[in-house]
């Protein structure tokens, strides 16, 4: 009994060292992923929290202000304007690009023949970087030779200046943002291969239409997916950055487009930041941008128990 007490004592021993070692090994696998983190992501995180409450420009100490910043910033009406651009893209464009993936992906999931080939022209355009979609697009919606603006005067319809009419501007993005609407497309097409086959016929059998098996059999069995894209297309339009930047020139006089039509949020974040140099004032605007995009995430959440549906409840 004694042996056997010793030898279980020794495994035991045994079995500590080697899951140390292993666990050792693996932190040092780890460690480049970790400083990373810690460097790039954790750092800047409570760093700009800090410097938010300063006054800094890169080259001087920062001077604490307080909430200096969070004043300064409630009466800008470069801020209000920003803010304003910004929901526009995430209250109307991104429900627009929702319904338009959703709609293509219902036209993909139909058998015909070639459908294979159709699936992969729409979703060719996601996979083009987007600097090079925002300079195709200058050229498609120049108002003296673009291609959308000949096709129009050849119809006889009005061919609007498009990126030089503050009017026009905004929907300029959404036409690129429908153009380029096949990612959204190819989750929701998954997601509808995934509904039960069964549930239609049945439907089908009892007398329901097209409509009715949409809404009592489609859409519920899309809501988790709905509630993914619609928290990842706020968020993304809330980031919108590179498509205004590209299209009005990235240059400082004209950054915004015509009458601060295209200054969004990360724009005049970036403007402030990066050509001002005015990095308190910038970080403040980040913790502002922080807690909208959560706090409208949290009430998608809290409200998405009303109509999400998951197969397994």
């Amino acid at each position: 009994m004694r042996s056997s007490a010793l030898g279980t004592s020794i495994g035991v021993r045994r079995s500590t060292r080697k899951e140390r070692r292993i666990f050792w090994t693996g932190l040092a696998f780890a460690l480049p992923w970790i400083i990373g983190f810690l460097a790039f992501t954790v750092y800047p995180f409570f760093g700009s929290l800090y410097f938010s409450f300063t006054s800094y420009d890169l080259f001087n100490p920062p001077q604490w202000v307080g909430v200096g910043n969070y004043k300064e910033i409630l009466q800008d009406s470069s801020f209000y304007k920003s803010l304003r651009n910004t929901f526009y893209m995430a209250f109307i464009a991104m429900p627009i690009g929702l319904i338009s993936s959703l709609l293509i992906a219902q036209l993909l999931n139909i058998k015909v023949r070639g459908i294979a080939f159709y699936r992969t022209v729409y979703y060719l355009p996601a996979v083009i970087p987007v600097v090079a979609n925002a300079i195709l697009w200058t050229w498609l919606l120049n108002p003296d030779y673009g291609i959308i603006n000949s096709v129009l005067r050849a119809l006889g319809l009005p061919d609007p200046a498009w990126l030089l009419d503050p009017a026009f501007t905004k929907p300029s993005l959404i036409l690129m943002g429908l153009w380029g609407s096949g990612a959204g497309s190819l989750i929701f097409l998954a997601a509808l291969q995934g509904i039960p086959r069964q549930f239609y016929e049945a439907a089908s059998i009892d007398g329901a239409n097209m409509w009715h098996r949409f809404r009592h059999i489609t859409l519920p069995g899309l809501s988790p997916i709905i509630l993914f894209q619609l928290i990842m297309g706020l968020i993304g339009a809330f980031q919108i950055f590179t498509e205004s930047f590209i299209l009005t020139g990235g240059n400082t006089g004209t950054l915004g487009g015509p009458d601060q039509s295209l200054l969004f949020y990360s724009v005049y974040l970036y403007q402030t930041a990066f050509m001002y140099l005015k990095m308190g004032y910038a970080s403040a605007l980040a913790w502002i941008l922080f807690v909208i995009v959560v706090l409208i995430t949290m009430v998608l959440l809290k409200t998405s128990a009303r109509w999400v549906y998951y197969g397994g409840e």
